[in-house]
């Protein structure tokens, strides 16, 4: 096992917390901020080395979006406790500065790569689904699944389930090839039809799929796959 680096092996005038204090926090990058908010790390892993992986892993949008305590400290390998520490940060910034924050809106494809283009640079696959109103306003934005997409994570109720909850008519799904290649799979295509057929059922459209690659995608339903 390698040498786990923590804060104190870092030149004092090189860390975070010092950093934020003797220049404020634009200086710092995400993660570094990510790293204030931790305080420390672990026995096995410094805290900026897990702050790096909490953006790497997740993202930036994908991390900005995320409540869930549970799921953020299974997907990322962390304790609860520095989950809560995380989703409290973005919950009360959330609630200090939502009410100046613009109204997004889907109009084509090209939107939606635009608004979660950042997610091609994850390393592992991430599925978003965007709940939209009637007249496709972002109501939600609500990651489904990590890890590989297949059909046993994607469940439908998973996807329809935060469509109920904020009253959408109708949800686009999106995820990233971390191989670069946008070109749908069979599992995606399997995974599509099944939700397609689901969504007639609920009524709840789904209006595309979206698979985002190395700055390229493609829309399934562009490509008469839905």
């Amino acid at each position: 096992m390698g040498k786990v680096y923590k804060l104190k092996d870092i030149p004092a005038e090189e860390r975070p917390r010092e950093r934020l204090i003797k220049d404020g926090p634009d200086v710092l990058k995400n993660h570094e901020l990510i790293a204030v908010i931790l305080g420390r790390g672990s026995k096995k892993e410094g805290v900026l080395s897990i702050a790096r992986r909490i953006m790497q892993d997740y993202g930036t949008k994908s991390l900005s979006g995320e409540k869930h305590v549970k799921k953020l400290a299974q997907a990322l390998n962390l304790s609860e406790i520095k989950a809560c520490q995380i989703i409290a940060a973005l919950e009360l910034g959330r609630r200090l500065y939502g009410k100046a924050k613009r109204e997004i809106h889907f109009n084509t494809p090209r939107d939606v790569y635009d608004y979660l283009s950042n997610i091609s640079k994850l390393d592992k696959e991430v599925m978003h689904g965007l709940y939209l109103n009637v007249k496709n306003k972002l109501l939600r934005d609500e990651i489904i699944s990590i890890g590989t997409v297949s059909c046993s994570l994607v469940h439908p109720r998973e996807v329809y389930k935060p469509a109920f909850i904020n009253s959408a008519v109708g949800v686009i799904l999106v995820h990233n090839h971390p191989s670069g290649d946008p070109k749908p799979s069979k599992e995606d295509i399997a995974i599509t039809k099944r939700l397609k057929k689901v969504s007639e059922y609920v009524e709840i459209e789904l209006l595309d799929h979206i698979i985002i690659g190395d700055n390229d995608y493609i829309s399934m339903k562009s490509e008469g796959m839905i």
